[in-house]
């Protein structure tokens, strides 16, 4: 049984979408189980629906305002960089609403049922083995994966919404009396989930690259510099999870294939630039079929 797994990484989930769609067409992948988490997601239901033109444009075309009912940022541009700081007055307006996040992502809630339909979500029950997205439950202190064959089609889109939920910077769900948010707190790339659940070959998709080639440089307020520090926890996550990945994959036989991003795609994977993923998308798909074309030469 093959599975193919994406992590977490924002907009870098483009990358990620470039990777799947060279597997899918040109390589002629047929997967019987997906699993993702934050962003990945995102992807993992229109890709087991086999819906990457969809995909591509749903993607590469979203925006600040698909995401975020109130933003906590505010997108800037300085020459050809572009990157996003705080923004102090809607992170004010939380406070004293009594919130405790600094932005509402409840307008990627909408996005997210707009996009998966009911019929996909049934076309998927009845053709894939499994779709699985992970989520952080704070409450008890644990890591949760949820099947789309144990959910309804309402719930499971409120999964995939609540995996996305990069707290505190979006919102925070309760269901049945637990407090939820995205899945990368515990679980960034949930590879040894797919071998648990069956899988005999995984192609898994790390939405960062294999090693950091340049020296980050930090936030100069508060609220940037825990942008960075978020990023640095999550990291060693990510790697932990591939740790345990590799080993699993070892001690079960399981064929494992890694993508990673061949350089540092961006310092803040909450910019959502459509130059940007584009540019991310091709990316993925030229480096997954270099990548295919160097194991075929070295054979």
């Amino acid at each position: 049984m093959r599975a193919l797994v994406i992590s977490g990484g924002g907009s870098k989930g483009a990358f990620a979408g470039g990777v799947a769609q060279y597997l899918i067409e040109a390589e002629g992948r047929e997967y019987d189980m997906f699993l993702g988490t934050s962003t990945g997601s995102l992807l993992v239901p229109h890709l087991a629906v086999n819906d990457i033109g969809k995909l591509y444009d749903i993607f590469t075309n979203v925006q600040q305002h698909d995401i975020f009912s109130v933003s906590p940022f505010v997108q800037r541009k300085k020459g050809d960089r572009e990157y996003v700081s705080i923004d102090f007055l809607n992170s004010l307006w939380q406070f004293i609403r009594m919130k405790r996040t600094f932005g509402e992502s409840k307008a990627l809630k909408r996005n997210i049922k707009q996009n998966f339909t009911r019929d996909e979500y049934e076309k998927i029950r009845s053709t894939k083995e499994d779709v699985v997205v992970t989520v952080s439950n704070l409450s008890m202190n644990r890591v949760e994966y949820k099947s789309i064959k144990e959910c309804t089609y309402e719930e499971f889109c409120n999964w995939i919404w609540i995996s996305c939920n990069y707290i505190p910077f979006m919102s925070l769900a309760k269901v049945d009396g637990y407090e939820y948010a995205d899945g990368g707190l515990g679980c960034v790339i949930p590879i040894r989930e797919a071998i648990l659940r069956g899988a005999t070959e995984v192609d898994a998709v790390v939405l960062e690259s294999e090693q950091m080639e340049r020296t980050k440089v930090l936030g100069k307020n508060p609220f940037s510099l825990m942008l960075n520090l978020f990023g640095h926890l999550l990291d060693q996550v990510e790697k932990n999870d591939i740790v345990i990945g590799k080993l699993a994959a070892k001690n079960r036989g399981v064929k494992l294939n890694l993508y990673y991003t061949p350089t540092s795609l961006t310092e803040n994977s909450l910019i959502f630039s459509k130059r940007l993923m584009v540019k991310w998308w091709a990316q993925g798909y030229d480096y997954a079929k270099q990548k295919h074309e160097n194991k075929i030469t070295s054979e």
